[in-house]
C-alpha cells in the first residue's frame, strides 16, 4: 500500500488539488516538478528541467507538459489540464480517481468502464523522464494520443511564441528529435511501441496561465509550442512507455529502466524512509561532482551556508555516508574560495565550517584526519577576517566581528524591497560572534593537539579567543529582557526577539555563561517556538508578519520578519536537551512530528522550506528543503542518542 496517497473528492476538488506538488529529482541535476493532477501552477512545472553547463549551470526546461487523449469508439476524452485565465481546459482531473506518490509518482484515472493510469520516473544517471501509460481495463481496444508541450527556457522565466522557435524535428527511433533555439541540445521524444506513429502538426499553445505565479503578482502566462503527437492503438493490459531524453535513446531498454528506477525508488514504510529519500534527492552528482541543492525545485546547487547547514544532516544523519561528506565538502572548498577567504555578504557562512567539522568528528570521524585535512581551510578563514582582509566584516580592537556595507544584508536574513534589506542588522552580529568565538576557540583546540609545536597560531589566537570571550557577553546580553540583543551598533542594543541568538547557546564552544542558557531558552520558548519551527521575529514586535503570502512586497515583509524556519529547531532542540536532559525528549518528538502530518501539504513527500508565523503554519517556499530536511534528520539523530542512552 502506497505511503502518500489522495482519493477521488480530493483530486476533483482543483482548490485542494492544485496546492500540493510531486517532485521527482536525479543525481544529474535533472526535475520533474507539477501538481499532484499534472496541471502546471507555477514557471518551474514541467516534465524535464536539466542543468545545462553550455548556459552556465543553470536549469532550462525543456519539456513542460505531455496530455494524453483516449479515443474510444470516434469519442474523445482528454485527460490533461491547463488553466487559462480563470478556465480550465480540459478538464481532465474530472477522470482522477486515485493518486498515489511512491514508490513513484502514479495517477490512475478512469472513464466510463476504462481503468487508466500513468507513473512518472526520472533516470537517476541520465537526463530522461520517463512516462508509463497502462490500460488497465477496457472493454475494448482504445487509441492513446500523446501531445508533448515544449518549452526550451529558462526555469526562472516564461516564453512566447517567436519568429526564431525552430518547430520542426527529425526522426529517430519510434519519435523525433527537436532543437527549438540554437545551442540548446536535442530532445528526444520517443515511445515503446514500435507501431506507433507521430503526426507532426506543430502550433503554439498560446496563454497557459501559473496560477501562483498570478497569484503572487508575478508574469504568469506563456506561450508552448505542441509539434504534433504520438499515437498508439493499446488493448487491456497493455502498456506503453513515452521518454524525453538529451540522448536519443534505446526503445527496447525503456521497461527495462523505468523498472529499475521503481526498484531503486524502494518502498516508503515511515516517515525516516521519506526523510532519507528527501536527503539523497538534494545530492547531485552532476558531471561525477556531489553538491547539495538548496532547495526543488527553484533555489540554486553548491550555496556556500545551506551546504554547510545542511551537509551533516544529509550526508551523516540521513545517509550513513562520511565519503560522501568529504566529497562534499571538498567540492564546495574548491568551489567557494571568494566567499570562504575574500568577501561573501552571509558573513557568517564562512564560520559555519568549524560546525560542520565538529558535527563530523561527534559523529565519529577521527579529529587527527579531520585537522590534518581541514586545519588549513579553518585558519585561513579564521585569518581573512582580521582588519584589511574583508571589505564587508572585520575583526574590532575588542575582539569581535562588525559587519557594515551600505544597503547591504550581511547575514542570511538577506531579504530586500526596492533595493534596501528589509533586515540590515550592521554592527556586531549575535551569531555571527557566535559562530567566530566557536572557530576561534575550535582552531586553538585542535592545532593544540595535532597541530605544530610551539604554534604561532595557537599563540596568537589564544589572546584573541579570550579577548572575544571577554567582551561578546557584555556586547549582547540585557539583564532587563533576559535575553541576548539581535545586533548592537553605534547606538546600543537592538533588542528584536530573534532566532539568531539561539547561536550563542547551541555552538560547542558556547560566548556567554552557562548560568543564562535557561533565561535566554525561555524567551525563545515564549516568543518564537511553533508547532513547524522558530519565527523570525516575536509577534509582539509591531514589525510582526503573521503570513508569508500576497506580492513579492508582501512576502519579502514576511520573510524574516515572522516566517518560521523549521531549520532553526536543530540548534533548539541541541540547547534544550543542554537544559533540560532526557526530559524534553517527548518535546522533540512533538515537534517534529508536526512535519510529517504535512507531507501530504505543499510538496508531497517534502519538506518545506519555511511555515506561516501564525497557526495553521502553512507551508511555503521551496517545496523541498535541504535545511528542513537536514534539520528533522538531526533532531531525529538526537532522539536517538537520547534513547539509547536512557537503556
Amino acid at each position: 500500500m502506497a505511503f502518500l496517497k489522495f482519493n477521488k473528492s480530493e483530486l476533483v476538488n482543483l482548490s485542494y488539488s492544485l496546492k500540493r506538488e510531486i517532485i521527482c529529482a536525479n543525481k544529474t541535476g535533472a526535475y520533474c516538478n507539477t501538481s499532484i493532477i499534472g496541471c502546471n501552477t507555477r514557471r518551474y512545472h514541467g516534465l524535464l528541467a536539466v542543468t545545462l553547463d553550455r548556459f552556465g549551470g543553470d536549469r532550462y526546461l525543456l519539456l513542460s507538459d505531455l496530455d494524453e487523449t483516449l479515443i474510444v469508439n470516434g469519442k474523445q476524452f482528454n485527460l490533461g489540464i491547463h488553466c487559462y485565465g480563470d478556465t480550465y481546459e480540459p478538464r481532465g482531473h474530472k477522470y482522477i480517481v486515485d493518486f498515489s506518490a511512491d514508490p513513484v509518482p502514479q495517477i490512475t484515472s478512469k472513464v466510463g468502464e476504462i481503468l487508466f493510469r500513468k507513473s512518472f520516473v526520472l533516470a537517476q544517471d541520465r537526463d530522461q523522464v520517463l512516462v508509463k501509460f497502462e490500460l488497465l481495463e477496457s472493454p475494448t481496444p482504445v487509441v492513446l494520443q500523446l501531445r508533448p508541450y515544449l518549452a526550451f527556457r529558462n526555469t526562472h522565466q516564461l516564453t512566447h511564441e517567436n519568429p526564431d522557435a525552430n518547430t520542426s524535428g527529425a526522426e529517430i527511433q519510434n519519435g523525433m528529435s527537436y532543437r527549438m533555439y540554437a545551442n540548446f541540445p536535442d530532445l528526444s521524444l520517443q515511445v515503446s511501441d514500435k507501431h506507433a506513429i507521430f503526426v507532426p502538426s506543430p502550433y503554439w499553445n498560446k496563454n497557459i496561465t501559473y496560477s501562483d505565479e498570478y497569484r503572487r503578482g508575478f508574469d504568469c502566462r506563456e506561450d508552448l509550442m505542441v509539434p504534433g503527437w504520438f499515437e498508439a492503438r493499446l488493448k487491456p493490459g497493455d502498456e506503453i512507455i513515452f521518454s524525453a531524453s538529451l540522448m536519443q535513446e534505446d526503445t527496447v531498454a525503456f521497461k527495462r529502466r523505468f523498472n529499475t528506477c521503481v526498484r531503486r525508488a524502494g518502498e516508503i514504510t515511515s516517515y525516516r524512509d521519506q526523510l532519507r529519500r528527501c536527503a539523497d534527492s538534494l545530492i547531485t552528482k552532476h558531471n561525477g561532482r556531489a553538491r547539495i541543492n538548496a532547495g526543488l525545485s527553484w533555489l540554486y546547487t553548491g550555496l556556500l551556508r545551506e551546504t554547510l547547514q545542511a551537509l551533516p544532516g544529509l550526508a551523516l544523519y540521513g545517509l550513513n555516508d562520511p565519503a560522501l561528506f568529504e566529497e562534499i565538502l571538498d567540492n564546495l572548498v574548491a568551489d567557494d574560495q571568494e566567499r570562504l577567504f575574500r568577501r561573501t555578504t552571509q558573513v557568517e557562512a564562512p564560520l559555519y565550517f568549524a560546525s560542520v567539522l565538529q558535527a563530523y568528528i561527534d559523529f565519529g570521524a577521527d579529529p587527527k584526519h579531520v585537522w590534518k585535512k581541514y586545519g588549513i581551510i579553518v585558519r585561513g578563514i579564521i585569518e581573512s577576517y582580521l582588519p584589511g582582509e574583508r571589505a564587508e566584516v572585520s575583526m574590532q580592537p575588542n575582539g569581535l566581528l562588525w559587519a557594515q556595507k551600505d544597503r547591504t544584508a550581511l547575514s542570511w536574513m538577506n531579504a530586500y524591497i526596492d533595493g534596501y534589506p528589509v533586515t540590515e542588522r550592521a554592527g556586531y552580529q549575535v551569531e555571527t560572534n557566535a559562530f567566530w568565538y566557536n572557530s576561534v576557540c575550535f582552531a586553538v583546540a585542535m592545532e593544540t593537539k595535532y597541530g605544530a609545536k610551539n604554534s604561532r597560531f595557537v599563540a596568537k589566537w589564544t589572546t584573541i579567543r579570550d579577548l572575544i570571550k571577554e567582551h561578546y557577553q557584555p556586547m549582547f546580553w540585557n539583564p532587563e529582557r533576559g535575553c541576548l540583543a539581535d545586533y548592537v551598533d553605534n547606538e546600543g542594543q537592538h533588542m528584536e526577539i530573534r532566532p539568531n541568538q539561539i547561536y550563542a547557546i547551541s555552538v560547542e564552544y558556547a560566548p556567554v555563561d552557562e548560568t543564562l542558557f535557561p533565561a535566554i531558552l525561555r524567551v525563545i520558548d515564549n516568543e518564537l517556538v511553533t508547532a513547524r519551527g522558530l519565527r523570525t521575529l516575536s509577534p509582539r514586535d509591531p514589525n510582526y508578519r503573521a503570513v508569508y503570502e500576497g506580492t513579492q512586497r508582501d512576502r519579502d515583509l514576511a520573510y524574516h520578519q515572522g516566517s518560521t524556519r523549521p531549520f532553526l529547531l536543530r540548534p533548539y532542540v541541541e540547547v534544550s536537551f543542554k537544559v533540560k536532559g532526557p526530559a524534553f525528549w517527548k518535546r522533540a518528538e512533538w515537534l517534529i512530528e508536526g512535519f510529517y502530518e504535512d507531507l501530504s501539504k505543499h510538496g508531497v513527500g517534502a519538506f518545506s522550506e519555511l511555515y506561516d508565523g501564525d497557526p495553521p503554519h502553512e507551508p511555503h517556499g521551496a517545496i523541498s528543503s535541504a535545511l528542513s530536511t537536514a534539520a528533522l534528520l538531526a533532531i531525529e539523530y538526537m532522539l536517538d542518542k537520547y534513547k539509547e542512552g536512557k537503556k
